[in-house]
């Protein structure tokens, strides 16, 4: 068995329709992706489980769905519109941009990031990795990344909003309004699935970094001496949620923020880190944000954000425990973990070894000739009765052989095959995508034996 590459990952995405090129057909968008059938039931599965494992597995956590466009001072409270920038420097030679964390790498750009001549010797000796010039890139400028645009009905008569460069905002306002609807009392979580956008310079390596993008993030709320706890607390579960997902543990890490690297708000950070075809990357992160957000949101708005402890009759804000995961990065973590080369019993093949929930399609069905009219249509019957419960494809297009590999290269962790026998005996053969073992197995058993197979999953 071999691991697979950047390469191999984007060929089987657009090849077996899970992620493609946005606008392809002109060109292509730089940094969007389109995802096609199978890539939005695989994200789909991914958002579905963490956000079980989230509002189900607790119950003083709660979901929300916040609007992306909200007023324009909250931004200015969170301190986006002054501090959410980035260095940016450009080639003279050739006009590629860059940022500089990007181009020199944290450990060499974070020491002398306050240098500004410091920095732009670095990135001058460094050299243009576009056309390979030295001591061709301008003085280093912050780069906001928010996007903007109007709201009203004619353009700069209206007010200047921002599309939402996180989700996390959107919960930190509601976060009163939502305790006292439910009825909830410190600690608590709130919960939301939501796209977000950064006007990315350097986005890459496939839909790892994007400008448009969806994360996954839970605030926890929590008495202020309570904060250190649940962060560990939150560290362990996390942990947990990956393992449940099939990820080799020897492919995640934790990766701890040191002063440099802390946001502004930050008491602590720790990134979850997968091993990419293309380096250890992060895909999710997990922070200590004190009573930061509520303070500057009570601030900004005039509104008393604080809640009363029943036990010392005092008011306070809480502190606040984030977990934040990109669910795009999730997912091409997810492939890449899943997706190897193998040879087994002589015979060469391309799997996606996803987890039986996760999968795109969990039972495909084939009838063993696709010219015989009996064969087509109990393999029929057998999936219309299957859809109700499983995520089911028909498929009759080419030899059986090809068939398993199409299923194999998309993650489906069963086959049933109807034959000449199954007309006789009322059974077929079932076969398992990782073992390919086959097994025959009565049709009116199938619906119990895949109810069993896929509960013993996540």
């Amino acid at each position: 068995m071999s691991a697979t590459s950047l390469d191999q990952i984007i060929s089987l995405a657009k090849r077996r329709g899970f992620i493609f090129q946005s606008s392809e057909i002109y060109g292509g968008a730089a940094a969007a992706y389109d995802y096609g059938p199978l890539g939005v039931a695989l994200k789909n599965n991914i958002k579905a489980h963490w956000w079980k494992t989230m509002t189900q597995g607790f119950d003083n956590i709660v979901g929300i769905d916040a609007a992306i466009m909200m007023h324009p001072k909250v931004w200015e409270a969170s301190g986006h519109v002054s501090n959410f920038t980035d260095p940016l420097v450009e080639c003279q030679q050739c006009h590629k941009r860059f940022r500089v964390d990007h181009l020199l790498g944290d450990d060499k750009y974070l020491p002398i990031k306050d240098d500004a001549d410091a920095v732009l010797t670095a990135v001058n000796t460094k050299g243009c990795s576009g056309c390979g010039m030295k001591n061709k890139f301008t003085t280093p400028r912050q780069f906001n990344l928010m996007f903007t645009t109007n709201l009203g009905a004619v353009e700069n008569e209206g007010s200047t909003v921002y599309l939402r460069p996180e989700t996390a905002q959107g919960i930190y306002v509601n976060a009163q309004l939502v305790a006292n609807a439910m009825r909830l009392k410190v600690p608590f979580g709130i919960a939301q699935i939501g796209k977000a956008f950064r006007n990315e310079v350097t986005p890459g390596n496939f839909t790892f970094r994007t400008v448009e993008f969806e994360q996954m993030e839970m605030q926890y709320f929590v008495k202020p001496g309570e904060a250190d706890k649940t962060f560990e607390f939150w560290k362990t579960e996390r942990s947990k949620w990956y393992a449940s997902l099939g990820f080799d543990e020897k492919l995640l890490r934790f990766h701890e923020h040191g002063k440099g690297e802390l946001a502004h708000y930050a008491k602590a950070a720790f990134d979850i880190e997968y091993k990419m075809p293309f380096g250890w990357k992060e895909i999710e992160g997990i922070h200590n944000r004190g009573d930061w957000d509520l303070k500057r949101h009570s601030e900004f708005s005039g509104k008393d954000l604080s809640f009363f402890d029943e036990e010392s009759k005092e008011k306070y804000l809480p502190w606040i425990i984030e977990t934040s995961v990109g669910a795009d990065r999730v997912t091409l973590a997810v492939l890449s973990n899943a997706l190897c080369e193998e040879n087994k019993d002589g015979e060469q093949r391309l799997v996606l070894r996803l987890p039986k929930v996760l999968a795109p399609v969990q039972v495909a069905i084939f009838p063993l000739l696709s010219n015989n009219d009996d064969l087509v249509n109990k393999a029929r019957e057998i999936a219309t009765t299957l859809r109700g419960s499983f995520r089911v494809q028909f498929d009759e297009s080419g030899s059986i052989g090809r068939r398993y590999r199409r299923q194999d290269e998309i993650g489906t962790p069963f086959c049933i095959t109807v034959d000449h026998d199954s007309l006789n005996d009322q059974s077929v053969t079932v076969r398992e995508r990782d073992s390919m073992e086959q097994k025959r197995v009565s049709i009116a058993e199938l619906n119990s034996f895949f109810t069993d197979q896929f509960s013993e999953t996540l």
